[in-house]
């Protein structure tokens, strides 16, 4: 299927610079632009790409400014990035979809399974579960008994939904296993990366709320919450009980304690440690333990300043001490 400079303009609302009729069929990435491919360039590290890109169109925004001629048509935008993205998803859309159960894949008979639903090779969908209507379930996913699975949610391979969560309480001969005896709910428009998991909770529910995006290899503990159109990059931990808000943006490695509650709209960065609740909305959180970045930064300036701060300390010391015997000799 292959698109115009113009056709592709008037559907993001953009500016065509050069051949309106230059047409396209595929994307790439700038540095790998190809004859017929489309890409872009919002971050401007990559700026040098622009002038020996072979890429036929190329999205730029509009304040870029340019020092050399370029050679392919470039349609102007008010965003970049987010115009080639929504041009990527217009394109998957067109892509043919499977629907259906696959014939490897095992189904509880007294599962809820709604229309248009993929359900992937070697995936397991337990007694009671109900999957909403557009929702894609790649290979091996496992989903426990009793799950509640949304519209047009998406589970990557390898994805374990309802697990039980890691409840034991310790005796005097080793820890007793404490029954998880609630369930898992992701609500409508999820997507969960692969080899993901979110555990069931011990009572009551883990809930993934409306469109929230969790990327590979993240743990949900039982009883957690996250809220509206939350983010999260890969290897995030959560520990039981933990709430986090809406629209909150989590990177890589971050690690929350449990029972804490996070608010809308926090940005915490990676590797970032939160064992506490936050303090409002909007609020930007980095390191370990968590702290706002100026904190942060005042703390990691002085970093480089211990070792000559050592040294003083222990020649302060030493004055000290030869002060203390001198007056001691004076007493005498």
């Amino acid at each position: 299927m292959k698109f115009t400079a113009r056709q592709i303009a008037d559907f993001i609302g953009g500016k065509v610079e050069g051949n309106e009729q230059a047409s396209v069929h595929t994307f790439a990435k700038i540095e790998e632009g190809q004859e017929g491919a489309i890409t872009f360039l919002s971050n401007p590290k990559y700026t040098q790409y622009i002038y020996d890109t072979k890429a036929t169109i190329v999205l730029v925004n509009e304040d870029l400014e340019l020092e050399h001629p370029v050679s392919c048509t470039l349609i102007r935008v008010k965003n970049a990035y987010e115009c080639v993205a929504k041009l990527m998803q217009m394109y998957a859309q067109s892509l043919p979809k499977k629907t259906g159960v696959d014939p490897l894949a095992f189904v509880s008979p007294s599962a809820q399974i709604g229309k248009d639903v993929y359900i992937g090779p070697f995936t397991y969908v337990g007694e009671g579960v109900k999957i909403g209507d557009g929702t894609r379930i790649y290979p091996n996913v496992t989903i426990y008994d009793g799950s509640q699975i949304g519209k047009n949610v998406t589970i990557h391979a390898g994805a374990v939904i309802g697990a039980d969560g890691f409840g034991f309480a310790p005796n005097t001969e080793g820890y007793e296993k404490i029954p998880q005896l609630g369930i898992v709910i992701i609500e409508d428009d999820v997507e969960i990366g692969a080899n993901t998991c979110v555990d069931r909770s011990t009572m009551g529910q883990t809930i993934i709320h409306q469109g929230v995006k969790l990327d590979n290899l993240i743990q949900v503990a039982h009883n957690c919450e996250i809220g509206e159109n939350t983010v999260m990059s890969a290897q995030v931990g959560m520990a039981g009980s933990t709430k986090i808000g809406a629209w909150c943006m989590v990177g890589g490695q971050a690690g929350f304690s449990g029972h804490i509650h996070v608010a809308d709209r926090t940005m915490v960065g990676a590797q970032c440690g939160v064992i506490g609740n936050t303090k409002g909305d909007g609020e930007t959180l980095i390191g370990s333990p968590a702290v706002n970045p100026k904190m942060y930064f005042k703390a990691r300036a002085l970093d480089a300043k211990l070792p000559d701060m050592y040294r003083q300390i222990a020649q302060l010391q030493r004055e000290i001490d030869a002060l203390k015997e001198i007056v001691q000799i004076e007493r005498l």
